[in-house]
């Protein structure tokens, strides 16, 4: 299933409870869709959230409300329903806000340009915490609510912890080469896997976070801009050649490529409510659903057959299909609205 949105989008969400999904545009526009898999997916809204790009889009109350934060620095809360803003924030951050995560009922995260992270209050309005945690652009987030720690990794190579309880920086890696794109939590809360823009994944253990204990270094080259977890043990990755892969995680093992979305890098990554369809964007302009029984139906057998291999740092890694190769698309800091090649921040 796919929806042609006309122009680059940068960010995209399901529902929590019904077939809706939402995609934030590099024109500032905001656009949402209901779907059904034996029908054409049917447009509901279409606004003009913001002046400048659209870089970040949540669905917040139950789904009764989409926020979206922009380059342009605002906050913007839409009502779902008539497609009216609730309430907007000017000047939300000093800087361009890259990402934005749910945190709690009531209260979401937001990063950007320049490493700033804030939690917000969505019933108050108001800013709750902040940290000044990175020396570049917040790339993106994930929330140990056991624990009330807020991950986040940054374009200047490290990940950050953030206790929300003391409203503290707990901790923080040392710099990486590289810069870290994506984040999630996996193993029951015992690694933090982060990828990187040189295609390597590197995983942390829970309360080690200076340095990583291993390096998975099997989708290299092409950067790893999107993480997204299946379950404990398998992340479905999406990559700067618009490949999205399966990969398991200790052992580390390519288990196989599911789908190739364009030749341009892999934006972002969802589960529609019920997890029947994987949801992918690019720079291509179309947002792609992909059935996951269908994408996964080869998986336990490929997971059966496939020798485990070691935990270690070892560039040796068994694959059970090769990806097939793809052009490299342009990054996502060097696209603009018509997709060549150009500086991504100084064009928004």
């Amino acid at each position: 299933m796919e929806i042609d949105l006309g122009k680059v989008p940068f960010t995209m969400d399901f529902h929590p409870s019904d077939n809706l999904v939402t995609a934030g545009l590099i024109t500032g526009d905001l656009h949402l869709y209901r779907f059904n898999a034996d029908s054409s997916p049917q447009r509901l809204l279409e606004i003009h959230a913001h002046s400048e790009a659209c870089r970040a889009a949540r669905f917040i109350n139950d789904g009764q409300a989409i926020i979206t934060g922009s380059s342009d620095r605002s906050i913007l809360a839409t009502d779902l329903e008539t497609g009216s803003p609730i309430a907007r924030l000017e000047n939300a951050h000093e800087d361009a806000i890259f990402s934005l995560i749910n945190l709690t009922e009531s209260t979401i995260a937001t990063g950007d340009d320049q490493g700033c992270i804030k939690v917000w209050d969505t019933r108050q309005r108001s800013c709750c915490n902040s940290f000044n945690v990175h020396e570049d652009y917040v790339s993106d987030m994930t929330f140990a609510s056991d624990s009330m720690k807020l991950l986040s990794t940054s374009g200047d190579g490290t990940l950050s912890v953030c206790n929300l309880r003391s409203n503290k920086i707990q901790s923080q890696s040392e710099f990486s080469e590289e810069e870290l794109l994506s984040v999630v939590i996996m193993k029951n809360g015992w690694k933090v896997i982060c990828g990187s823009q040189n295609g390597t994944l590197l995983l942390y253990s829970w309360g080690f976070f200076k340095d990583c204990s291993d390096r998975f270094t099997g989708l290299s080259p092409n950067s790893i801009d999107a993480l997204l977890k299946l379950d404990e043990d398998r992340v479905i990755t999406g990559s700067e050649n618009g490949l999205i892969s399966l990969l398991g995680i200790l052992p580390n093992r390519i288990i196989q490529p599911l789908a190739e979305h364009s030749e341009y890098p892999i934006e972002h990554l969802a589960f529609s409510h019920d997890r029947k369809f994987l949801g992918s964007i690019s720079h291509d302009q179309v947002l792609k659903m992909w059935d996951l029984d269908d994408l996964l139906q080869n998986s336990v057998n490929a997971q059966n057959d496939q020798a485990a291999v070691s935990d270690s740092d070892s560039d040796e890694m068994d694959v059970d299909t090769k990806p097939p190769k793809s052009r490299k698309g342009a990054k996502r800091k060097n696209e603009n609205a018509n997709g060549a090649a150009s500086s991504f921040f100084a064009d928004l």
